[in-house]
């Protein structure tokens, strides 16, 4: 196997709605590549990305999968994810491990929910976007009002630099080979090759004003190597996003993509640096990555597996030093290191060995049971408190209170659930012991309550438990996720004080809380002055707080967007622990509720409905009636219309029975999470009611 360096390395997520052929994508580009012999297909389970047999089942991409190429003394590492609405968090996971993004549209349907969502988080988190337009064949009447709409939601500056040919049976460079392009006498299907190579070169010369007066003063024709360098800045910054048109099933455009990928696409050096910080609360600092080979290691794990057989495998990005087989690595805060015994790159469900990894590598290591998504693994204990911010993912909104189905089992069940929590990190468990799922009725008291984006992300968790590991689950129907916040600011003090004979505890703190913009989550904040309270025990009154939040004080659900400020305290030099400052962070916390005006929130949730057109009236009226909005109707193909609605998701948990009802089978539905709202007072009044029977 060839050895490559960082600046021939390209880190890819592949990301897309639900159908835009991004399994099909990745198999054709590996084929042409020479990377396999022939060519699988998802429709009939023998594709690459999705060699699971749950996968093969259900026909989708159901968590990310890793897969590598060689192509013109390049490394492209690519990794496929699931386009699902439900799976949205587990196609999110590889981003902090590359960094470009294919955001793959399918050409029959445009741009739909979860391009929308890649797009922008993606940008969040300064990945270059490079857009590809796929099944361009018999669709070549939609391809110009598709780059239209494109460039309306995500900007002007989505700009094609190849274009499909008349007969759709080939693509002419706008970018790479514009001039040769140009004398071949090709004519493109719409636009103009010319014009098109204008655009994208305007666009790149305004991040190089010198480049630009060469251009403009002197007429010199710019190669696309003079307009690199400015070319990865305009990327970089999402001055610039790339458009594409390809046939994964005919294979037109493929070629032309791989060498976008290797000719534009940057390398690790040329993209967004990581954003490693040093510390924890105020103490945080940046940290300058330098990305060179025989500095200290250091990686950081972005995905994990777990097989009964094969144990643990973690999905490692590297982004300095040179790790190598029988090294000896620490794990974040861990004061013993794990060695090294084997490294891997991950083709589909191949374990291909490799002696060692340079900045930029994507490779597995097996059989380390510390390894979770967001370890930081480091060589020297100087970096025992480096770590990337913690990743958002998508709130759950579906819980599914689960109990063995055989007594005795209630301990392999809760170990298969924490496994499939550290695979899926959108998936959350909690329990129904106060408030929480139960008082939606649903969950019975003490119950493990499965916590997903929705019913099919569950449904999955549990064949997954059930099919690799062998464990049966009793499920009670999914509970929504309720939260509850604050409205107002309040202040409160409290003390801890225990004396139990020898040393006792002591620990007071003085805390303000105060109402954040909602999704904002939680913030906590010291402004200690004068050492009343020691910097060491600051995150305990924060840990004091977190635990306080579980369980608010309406209902008992979860609390959120809540801003803390330790404001002062007092300690004792002798009694003062950290087990007295989180008990009363926690105490002080819950005082300040109680003065503040809490209420309850309720998840809403953005739907797509499809029906037949006779059907709206009924949708719209059911939407309507069941506390829901209407958002807009869009015309699709064979006389359906897509409604476009926002409803809480306590009164559709239940839509996919009513839709059936509504159209006899014939309508189709996707859910995503919105956001949190406050409830009406009625709907406040019936949870805090069932509160306290």
């Amino acid at each position: 196997m060839a050895e490559f360096i960082t600046e021939q390395i390209r880190n890819i997520a592949v990301l897309g709605h639900s159908g835009a052929g991004k399994s099909s994508l990745i198999e054709a580009l590996l084929y042409r590549a020479k990377a396999i012999s022939q060519k699988g297909r998802v429709d009939r389970g023998t594709n690459h990305a999705d060699f699971t047999a749950q996968e093969q089942s259900h026909h989708h991409s159901l968590e990310p999968s890793f897969l590598n190429l060689d192509f013109n003394q390049h490394h492209i590492n690519l990794i496929d994810t699931p386009g699902l609405p439900d799976l949205f968090g587990r196609a999110l996971q590889p981003l902090p491990g590359v960094e470009s993004v294919l955001l793959v549209i399918n050409a029959a349907c445009g741009i739909e929910t979860i391009t929308h969502r890649a797009f922008e988080a993606a940008r969040t988190q300064g990945k270059v976007v490079l857009i590809v337009i796929n099944h361009i064949d018999g669709n070549q009447n939609k391809l110009p009002e598709l780059l239209d709409d494109i460039q309306t939601h995500f900007g002007a500056r989505c700009l094609p630099v190849n274009l499909p040919n008349v007969s759709i049976d080939d693509v002419i460079d706008c970018y790479l080979h514009s001039e040769n392009e140009a004398d071949s006498q090709r004519d493109p299907l719409f636009h103009s090759a010319i014009t098109a190579r204008d655009e994208l070169v305007d666009t790149v010369l305004e991040e190089d004003e010198a480049l630009m007066e060469m251009y403009l003063e002197q007429g010199e024709q710019l190669t696309p190597e003079q307009l690199h360098e400015p070319l990865e800045t305009a990327l970089r910054m999402g001055h610039l996003v790339p458009v594409c048109f390809t046939s994964a099933e005919t294979e037109v455009g493929i070629d032309s993509l791989l060498e976008m990928i290797t000719k534009l696409m940057p390398n690790p050096f040329e993209a967004n640096p990581p954003q490693f910080v040093n510390g924890f609360g105020d103490a945080m600092l940046p940290v300058d990555v330098t990305q060179k080979a025989n500095d200290h290691v250091l990686a950081h794990v972005f995905s994990v597996s777990i097989d009964p057989f094969f144990g643990r495998t973690g999905v490692v990005r590297l982004h300095q030093g040179t790790m190598t087989i029988g090294m000896k690595l620490f794990i974040g805060e861990g004061r013993k290191p794990v060695k090294v015994t084997h490294l891997f790159r991950l083709q589909g469900d191949k374990h291909v060995g490799v002696p060692r990894a340079v900045p930029g590598d994507i490779i597995a290591l097996a059989k380390i049971d510390e390894l979770e998504v967001g370890a930081v693994l480091h060589d020297s204990h100087d970096e025992d408190k480096f770590h990337l911010p913690e990743m958002s993912l998508p709130q759950p909104i579906f819980g599914l209170a689960v109990t063995p189905k055989r007594r005795g089992d209630e301990h392999k069940i809760a170990e298969v659930l924490h496994k499939l929590v550290v695979e899926d990190p959108s998936l959350s468990l909690g329990h129904s012991s106060f408030g929480g799922a139960n008082l939606a009725g649903h969950a019975s008291e003490g119950q493990v309550v499965l916590q997903g984006q929705g019913e099919l992300h569950l449904q999955i968790a549990i064949e997954k438990a059930h099919d690799l590991f062998h464990v049966d689950m009793d499920t009670d129907k999914p509970a929504v996720a309720y939260r509850e916040t604050i409205t107002a600011s309040a202040l409160a003090r409290y003390r801890h004080k225990k004396q139990s004979g020898g040393s006792g505890q002591f620990g007071e703190v003085e805390l303000c809380i105060e109402p954040l913009p909602r999704g904002a989550g939680f913030e906590f904040v010291s402004k200690v002055v004068g050492g009343s309270v020691p910097g060491q025990y600051v995150s305990a009154v924060e840990k004091g707080v977190k635990e306080a939040m579980l369980h608010g004080l309406l209902a008992g659900f979860p609390m959120q967007d809540i801003k803390v400020s330790l404001l002062d305290g007092k300690h004792h030099s002798v009694d003062s622990k950290e087990v007295a400052f989180v008990m009363a962070g926690k105490k002080a916390f819950i005082d300040a509720v109680s003065q503040a005006t809490s209420v309850i929130l309720e998840p809403i949730v953005e739907m797509q409905i499809c029906v037949a057109s006779e059907h709206v009236g009924d949708i719209t009226g059911d939407i309507s009636a069941c506390r829901g909005m209407v958002c807009g109707t869009k015309a699709k193909d064979g006389q359906k219309i897509e409604v476009s609605v926002e409803a809480p998701l306590a009164s559709v948990d239940d839509y996919s029975t009513r839709l059936k009802s509504m159209t006899g089978g014939d309508g189709q539905f996707s859910m995503v999470f919105s956001r949190y709202d406050v409830t009406p007072e009625h709907v406040q009044r019936q949870l805090v009611a069932h509160a306290r029977e």
